[in-house]
């Protein structure tokens, strides 16, 4: 058994692959791994350019776009590692962070799982990656950004506090080391997710079974968004639209089996609400400012669109019916 398996899932990034291998290996010492890279049937010329490049990898072909957690949970049938490593194709490592996250999990038994901070290429750490429960519900409700919004928010969805700064409650799917008696216990992926939300459920359950560590010290390079074309041709989404329908999708799925009926309902109410809201408040700018009423309501027609579509699962989401969650 190795110490290791590396797990990456492709779909149409070959040279994104290529460039985080190249890092894997240049960095990676003193504990053996194994790769294991799980095609979402990229169609492409993707096997063919990495396994030439580094013929010991381990391919798999899933045979269709299975999105994260089914391609994840695929790597983690096969790999014979001792340790599991979750890692995106968008990924650049700067030094062994992969041994300082194996040495954690082997001296701290108190510890789920682990995993760096994420930085830009330049070296800026991404502060939009959140690490707490609370943080990503807040961020679903779209709400003025003025302190009292704010406190009533907090005291309706409040933080979780811990005394050591590295604990949080869940760690991106982006890296994260977790052992394999670990998965044993706490389950793998959930499948009925596509893609997003997934990691952050996976990281409730992770959670129930030790202490999840972000290590301020270290970090990984994390690209972003390598395998979303439509999000590759977006350079700033509006405060209404700042998440894709299909991102939205999974994170009303993720509140429905962690947070209960309940909350999946608050979060869906507040968007039939904020529908014809935002139609009103862009048109009350626009009489403010002495344009016609309607000029310019794309933002608020997309963020209508997405809201349907988010109806067409609710009654499968209400029920947390099993399935494949993709738009």
């Amino acid at each position: 058994m190795v110490d290791l398996s590396i797990i990456i899932v492709n779909y149409k990034t070959p040279q994104l692959i290529l460039d985080c291998l190249s890092t894997v290996y240049e960095h990676t010492k003193g504990l053996s791994f194994e790769i294991i890279i799980v095609d979402n049937d990229s169609r492409d010329q993707s096997r063919g350019i990495i396994t030439h490049r580094y013929p010991s990898v381990r391919w798999i072909d899933m045979g269709y776009n299975s999105g994260f957690s089914r391609a994840n949970n695929r790597g983690m049938d096969e790999a014979r590692g001792r340790l599991i490593l979750l890692l995106n194709s968008d990924t650049l490592l700067r030094d062994n962070v992969l041994k300082r996250c194996a040495d954690v999990l082997d001296n701290q038994p108190d510890v789920a799982a682990v995993g760096p901070m994420q930085i830009t290429r330049q070296g800026e750490v991404h502060h939009q990656i959140y690490n707490k429960f609370a943080q990503i519900r807040k961020s679903f409700y779209i709400i003025p950004h003025t302190p009292f919004f704010q406190k009533i928010l907090d005291k309706l969805v409040p933080e979780n506090h811990y005394d050591d700064p590295n604990q949080v409650d869940w760690l991106s799917g982006a890296c994260l080391m977790t052992r394999r008696s670990t998965i044993e216990k706490a389950g793998r992926l959930d499948e009925n997710f596509f893609m997003y939300g997934e990691d952050v459920e996976w990281g409730w359950r992770l959670h129930q079974q030790g202490r999840m560590l972000m290590l301020r010290d270290a970090f990984i390079v994390h690209l972003e968004y390598g395998s979303s074309p439509e999000y590759q041709k977006i350079e700033m989404l509006s405060y209404i639209n700042r998440f894709r329908p299909q991102m939205q999708i999974s994170n009303l799925l993720w509140v429905r089996k962690q947070y209960g009926v309940l909350a999946y309902l608050m979060l869906i109410l507040h968007y039939l609400v904020m529908v014809p809201v935002v139609f009103l408040w862009k048109i009350l700018i626009n009489l403010r400012d002495r344009k016609f009423p309607f000029y310019q309501l794309g933002n608020q027609f997309e963020f209508a669109r997405s809201v349907k579509i988010f109806l067409r699962f609710f009654w499968k989401t209400l029920r947390n019916e099993p399935g494949f969650y993709k738009i």
